[in-house]
């Protein structure tokens, strides 16, 4: 999700370059959406598992 968002920002950006306010406006209002909701998923994380003690699996 984290991606997402920052590939929106860049989308964002190169939409701007060129000229196309429109579509920087948008892609910048998606990436801050995004943005939250992976820090609100984050928050969420991290506190379920202080809570409940399990520690966090590494992925391969």
């Amino acid at each position: 999700m984290i991606r997402a968002a920052v590939l929106f920002f860049i989308l964002a950006i190169v939409a701007y370059a060129f000229g196309a306010y429109g579509i920087a406006g948008l892609s910048t209002d998606i990436g801050k959406v995004l943005l939250a909701v992976f820090l609100v998923l984050a928050v969420i994380s991290f506190l379920g598992a202080l809570l409940t003690g399990r520690k966090a699996r590494i992925l391969p």
